[in-house]
């Protein structure tokens, strides 16, 4: 997770985006609590907060929750935008999926002053290559041919690419072309 303290022409705002070059943007317990504790300075002294959103999501796992990490992450990020009296603008940039995406927009993509996103971008309730995994797992498990099952995954995933595309949720907030 990046913080830091900007100007943009001249006023102070504060921008918290992930780094996809770690744990490719995932949100983890530590990162979860440098976002809520600079989310709660820029409270302190009321200053509007950009969200720069690259994730594939909160960090999941045995590990991650055994030590209860999994339910801080989602506790600490998402109920620090909820009570904060801050303005809120979230940037998708890439990916936005799952709770993760949610706690990079305030906890929810309509907390927002505004949510934009690039055309390209993606959204969903998990990762699409995850999604397919975990949906087609058994058509996938009954093929033995490695060549052939990542064909089929190739197809079964690829039909969830256009409809997680930025340009097709536009739909599901109502959004109209300016």
């Amino acid at each position: 997770m990046v913080t830091a303290l900007v100007r943009v022409e001249g006023r102070p705002i504060g921008v918290i985006a992930n780094n996809p070059t770690h744990l490719a943007g995932a949100i983890d317990s530590d990162g979860a609590d440098k976002a809520a504790r600079f989310m709660q300075l820029c409270d302190a002294f009321d200053l509007p907060l950009l969200f720069l959103c690259d994730t594939p999501g909160i960090m999941v796992g045995p590990e991650i929750e055994k030590n209860g990490a999994g339910a801080s992450c989602r506790a600490d990020v998402r109920s620090s935008g909820r009570t904060s009296a801050c303005r809120f603008f979230t940037i998708v940039l890439r990916k936005g999926y799952g709770l993760g995406a949610q706690a990079m927009a305030g906890g929810s993509f309509k907390t927002p002053i505004f949510t934009v996103s690039w055309p390209t971008g993606e959204f969903g309730g998990m990762g699409l290559e995850g999604a397919t995994k975990l949906g087609y797992r058994k058509e996938l498990e009954a093929i033995d041919d490695p060549a052939a099952r990542k064909k089929l995954y190739e197809e079964m995933g690829g039909a969830d690419v256009p409809a997680g595309q930025g340009a097709q949720q536009r739909l599901a907030f109502r959004a109209r072309r300016t």
